[in-house]
C-alpha cells in the first residue's frame, strides 16, 4: 500500500540533480514525495558484494536522509534475474519501489532500459510482474507516452494496472521529443481514465499556477515537478499553499543565496561529486540580478567554502 503524501507536489527523480541533500531541502520545502536519481540494477548487485566485504550496507552507495520519507528508489534495467535481486537488496531501506521506463538518454535507452522498453509490451509485463511479486514495498512506474509517433502509454498502463503496480507516473512526452516540445497534458487526462490507480502528471510544471492547471485539466491525483524545481526548492510551499489558499509567498535573492547555503551544509554530509554541487549553483543563480557573473565565478571555485563565500554575496 502506498505511503501517506503530506503533499500533491512531488520531486521528479533526476540524473545528476536530485542527490539527496536537495531531495531533503525539497522535501522541507513540503514536497509529498522524493525519488533518488536513476539507479543501475546490477550496479547495485555489484556494489552490494562489494560492501558485504566491508560489512556496510546498500545505503553507502543509494545515500539517504530518514528525513526525505516518504522516499522513493528508482531502478532501471531489464535482465530479470538482476531486477528480482536488485529489487530485494533496496526493498529494507526505501518505502517505495519506481521503475523507470522514461529516460531518454541513449546510454539508457541502448540497454534496452528506460524509454526504450515501451515498445516492448511482453518484456515490460515480465518486468513488472517479476518486480511486484519479489518486494512487500509498493511498486511504482514512471514513463513516457511512447518512444515516438505511436503512443503506447495506456497499453502500458493496462499492464502495470494487472501487474500490480500502485501509481503510474506519466511524462507527457515522448522518448523522441526529449524536452524540445511543449508537453501533452491530454494525455495524462486519458491515462487517467484507463486505470484505476494513482496517477501522477509529468511535464513543464513551473510554477505553483501550472500545477492546479495541470490537476484541475487532467483529473490527476498528484503533479510531480523535475526541471521547474532546479535551483527552485521553494516551489513545492508555494504549490501546496497556491492549492490551499489561491496565495503563495515570493522569495528574494537573499532567500535563494541562504538555502542554497543550506543545501551545502547537507550537501557535505553525502558523497556528492563537487561537479554536481557546482551545477546546483549555477541552477539557484539563474534569474537572479548578476547571475552572469556569479557563474562565472562558480565555475571557477574548487570547494565547498568558495561556493559559500560566493553565494554569500547575494544580497
Amino acid at each position: 500500500m502506498l505511503p501517506v503524501f503530506s503533499s500533491r507536489a512531488f520531486l521528479a527523480p533526476m540524473a545528476g540533480v536530485s542527490d539527496p541533500a536537495l531531495r531533503l531541502i525539497c522535501k522541507e520545502m513540503g514536497a509529498g514525495l522524493v525519488v533518488t536519481e536513476l539507479t543501475s540494477i546490477h550496479a547495485i548487485i555489484a556494489k552490494q558484494k562489494q560492501l558485504q566485504a566491508q560489512n556496510l550496507k546498500i545505503s553507502e552507495f543509494i545515500e539517504y536522509s530518514n528525513n526525505e520519507r516518504p522516499l522513493g528508489v528508482q531502478l532501471f534495467g531489464s535482465e530479470i534475474e538482476a531486477l528480482e535481486k536488485a529489487a530485494k537488496i533496496v526493498e529494507p531501506y526505501f518505502d517505495i519501489i519506481d521503475y523507470n521506463m522514461g529516460c531518454p538518454a541513449p546510454h539508457i535507452t541502448q540497454q534496452m532500459a528506460g524509454g526504450a522498453l515501451l515498445q516492448n509490451l511482453s518484456l515490460t509485463e515480465k518486468i513488472l510482474k517479476t518486480l511486484v511479486n519479489s518486494v512487500d514495498k509498493p511498486v511504482t512506474l514512471k514513463m513516457r507516452a511512447g518512444v515516438d509517433d505511436e503512443y503506447v502509454f495506456k497499453d502500458i498502463a493496462k499492464i502495470a494496472q494487472r501487474a500490480g503496480i500502485e501509481m503510474i507516473t506519466l511524462h507527457a512526452r515522448t522518448v523522441k521529443q526529449g524536452y524540445s516540445v511543449e508537453s501533452d497534458w491530454s494525455l495524462i487526462s486519458e491515462l487517467k481514465k484507463t486505470v484505476d490507480i494513482p496517477i501522477v502528471g509529468n511535464g513543464d510544471v513551473t510554477s505553483p499556477e501550472l500545477a492546479k492547471q495541470m490537476l484541475e485539466q487532467t483529473g490527476c491525483d498528484y503533479v510531480m515537478i523535475g526541471r521547474g524545481a532546479m535551483g527552485n526548492p521553494f516551489l513545492f510551499e508555494q504549490v501546496n499553499d497556491y492549492l490551499a489558499t489561491g496565495n503563495y509567498k515570493k522569495y528574494s535573492q537573499k532567500n535563494k543565496s541562504e538555502i542554497f547555503c543550506k543545501y551545502l551544509d547537507y550537501a557535505v554530509k553525502y558523497n556528492i561529486k563537487f561537479t554536481n554541487i557546482r551545477q546546483q549553483a549555477m541552477r539557484f543563480t539563474k534569474g537572479l540580478r548578476g547571475g552572469s557573473e556569479l557563474r562565472n565565478k562558480i565555475m571557477n571555485s574548487k570547494n565547498f567554502e568558495d561556493l559559500k563565500n560566493i553565494m554569500s554575496e547575494i544580497s
